[in-house]
């Protein structure tokens, strides 16, 4: 590759299940692409629940690194991974697109945060794969 592929993880507040994504995309698939991270609004903060969570099962501080972000502050991306809107889905130009059609666990207990980071760092591995071996069609 000669260049970075260009992930963005896109929900409508940026402050949870995306947040999740970036995160664990700069952790576990930094080799193979840029994690990046917005939404159609914003939040104050990071959901504090995910924050937690994501230091004690993964040793990452989402605060110190990221910031809830609006799709405009978005550098132009290759591939787009909405989180499962249940609303009208933000859209951005790209050249794949795929939802990966998860629960927002906000207001639920930690056993729900745990089951969504788990499904994210699964589908961010998976993704790691799929870019590598090429089966994205349009990205390479």
């Amino acid at each position: 590759m000669d260049q970075m592929i260009r992930v963005a993880f896109v929900c409508v507040h940026n402050s949870c299940r995306s947040q999740i994504a970036e995160a664990l995309g700069k952790a576990l698939a930094a080799d193979t692409f840029e994690s990046y991270s917005a939404g159609t609004e914003t939040k104050p903060r990071i959901n504090q629940d995910a924050v937690r969570l994501m230091k004690q099962l993964h040793g990452i501080d989402m605060e110190q690194t990221q910031r809830s972000k609006l799709l405009a502050e978005l550098p132009p991306v290759d591939i787009v991974v909405t989180m499962g809107c249940n609303v009208s889905c933000p859209t951005l130009p790209c050249r794949h697109r795929e939802d990966w059609g998860l629960e927002d666990p906000t207001g639920q207990p930690d056993e729900a945060f745990e089951a969504t980071i788990r499904a994210i760092e699964q589908k961010v591995l998976d993704l790691r794969s799929r870019i590598q071996n090429r089966s994205i069609p349009g990205t390479f």
